[in-house]
């Protein structure tokens, strides 16, 4: 069934859909009257909608019913991401998404190879925050995760103190991911590196502000492989992957 999001909560037994998803709807989906749609709003209510109507610009669907969107880990999680190269960070997105990230946060760590200054960074946060909507819609997640502007190592450190866990992973060793949040944590910030990892000043400084190195085995992931495996390392553990 197709999926998608309102910036509306809506209130009324009828709703009225415009602008790209209104396009999808009738160029890409080519959907007709009665087919059934979902619609999450804001305060994540989960709306199960009828197409009532269809025209160039909008797209008229009756409200069936309403249920809150049971889709979300209890977990929020934020990845703090050192930029990698090439476009990779799409594909990261895309995933971590996928596998339930409540928030990204680009960063620029000491080995980052990857600098792109602040005009290409607007344009580049603009088609991640797509790819995360994307990736939210195809996935049927209850929110759509945000993409934050993008950061210096040391300004996510600060941001990180918010979280009840502050996770860095270190190609150099670690505690396992199941005795860090061990105190079942509801909001964790994970650090992933780029190409070149982590430098150990870095580490120093997460585990000095109360975070903690973690492993992920003996192996050397990719910069875009390790997100994802640490991510669903996280999920695994709090149970929202059961």
């Amino acid at each position: 069934m197709a999926w998608f999001f309102t910036e509306h909560n809506i209130k009324g037994d009828q709703y009225i859909i415009s602008g790209e998803d209104a396009k999808h709807i009738s160029k890409v989906l080519r959907m007709s009257r009665g087919e059934e749609l979902t619609i999450v709003t804001p305060d994540k209510t989960q709306c199960l909608c009828e197409v009532f109507s269809i025209n160039s610009d909008s797209v008229t669907v009756d409200v069936i019913s309403k249920k809150p969107c049971e889709n979300e880990p209890d977990v929020f999680v934020t990845l703090y991401q050192a930029l990698p190269k090439s476009d990779k960070m799409d594909f990261i997105i895309q995933k971590c998404v996928e596998l339930g990230v409540s928030r990204i946060v680009p960063m620029l760590s000491a080995r980052c190879v990857s600098r792109p200054d602040a005009k290409s960074l607007l344009k580049k946060r603009e088609r991640w925050q797509k790819i995360a909507l994307q990736a939210a819609m195809q996935s049927r997640r209850g929110i759509i995760p945000e993409v934050c502007p993008c950061v210096s190592f040391q300004n996510a450190a600060e941001l990180t103190k918010s979280n009840e866990q502050t996770i860095i992973f270190y190609e150099m060793g670690g505690a396992p991911v199941r005795e860090i949040i061990a105190n079942n944590p509801k909001t964790i910030g994970m650090f992933i590196g780029s190409e070149g990892g982590f430098e150990q000043s870095e580490v120093d400084l997460i585990t000095k502000s109360g975070g903690s190195a973690a492993t992920l085995g003996k192996r050397i992931l990719r910069a875009e492989t390790a997100p994802l495996a640490a991510l669903s390392v996280i999920m695994y553990q709090t149970g929202n992957l059961d």
